[in-house]
């Protein structure tokens, strides 16, 4: 295990973390991985300590995996949602954050349909504060566990293809995943209805096209995202049957890839929609395998914001 430690207080966002502070999560990940197999999958890393999740938005993998991955790290787990919580009531944000601060929490996880909503928080509480999706901005840790999964199956990303098809425009999964795979050296194509793919998406260093043949041709992973239709306001496409017939993929588009290529989608999947069923269940879609490693990403997330270091993980790893 490196001796390189993390620094950071919270996790609130891809963009800004390095090369360096990257490889120390998927490190950290494939450390605590190691411990969901066995027949006592706790370790004491967190324990004494509690984790409150601040889920303003609808969550089943994201909220699940965080309360998981706490209890795996022996931590107490709150989980609050917004319709239990005082914000119904017209409290602010601050206010409610700051007041479950007071009640001695020690981890803050936040979902909020506000982009830079825990980039806020994190700036005005002391304990560390991890974003579990701020509205259309990032989604930090499904990024990563998106990443250590194609590790998984393809090794180092330096020059792999990896296009990801459906809603860019109101994705906050997309846009961490850009930022991420571009800091590990792939080549990213992002595909879809012009509506939903705009040209402007260059600007982070991505292709844009709305050829899906050209999209996947020769990509060695190709990640689905459904239609965030909670986020958009206006239509951007005729109807999902015409989205379907265009963009949906299917048998005969998938033959279209290499045939080692992974199949990705962060869930929840509408079948039929933005992939076909039995793609979703084939051999070569690891979409299952995300959601699994979505809890050891998750571990090793709140691990690191709660200041740990390489010595436990090294503990873990020899026993």
């Amino acid at each position: 295990m490196s001796t390189q430690t993390w620094t950071k207080k919270d996790l609130v966002g891809i963009e800004h973390l390095n090369r360096e502070e990257l490889e120390i999560i998927f490190r950290t990940t494939s450390a605590f991985k190691g411990t969901l197999t066995r027949n006592v999958k706790k370790v004491p890393a967190l324990r004494g300590k509690t984790v409150v999740n601040l889920f303003l938005e609808p969550s089943t993998r994201t909220r699940v995996a965080f309360e998981m991955a706490a209890k795996r790290l022996s931590a107490d787990v709150v989980t609050i949602t917004a319709s239990a919580s005082s914000l119904v009531k017209g409290e602010t944000l601050r206010d409610t954050a700051q007041n479950i601060r007071a009640l001695n929490a020690d981890l803050l996880v936040l979902r909020h349909s506000a982009p830079g909503s825990a980039a806020y928080l994190a700036r005005i509480l002391d304990i560390p504060v991890i974003n579990g999706g701020d509205g259309a901005h990032e989604h930090p840790t499904q990024a990563l566990l998106d990443c250590f999964t194609m590790r998984e199956h393809l090794g180092d990303l330096t020059g792999k293809k990896v296009t990801i098809l459906g809603d860019i425009l109101f994705s906050r999964v997309a846009r961490s995943n850009i930022w991420l795979l571009g800091k590990l050296g792939a080549k990213v194509t992002v595909a879809g209805p012009s509506t939903l793919v705009p040209d402007t998406f260059t600007h982070m260093g991505v292709t844009v096209s709305h050829n899906l043949p050209e999209a996947l041709a020769d990509a060695d992973a190709v990640m689905l995202l459904r239609i965030q239709h909670e986020r958009q306001t206006a239509t951007h496409f005729p109807s999902l049957g015409e989205y379907t017939g265009m963009f949906g993929l299917n048998q005969a588009r998938a033959a279209l890839l290499k045939p080692e290529a992974i199949i990705m989608h962060p869930g929840p999947i509408n079948r039929g929609v933005e992939i076909d069923s039995n793609l979703a269940d084939s051999s070569r879609s690891v979409i299952l395998e995300q959601v699994t490693n979505g809890i050891a990403t998750r571990m090793a997330v709140l691990y690191l914001c709660s200041g740990g270091g390489p010595d436990l993980i090294s503990k873990q790893e020899s026993k």
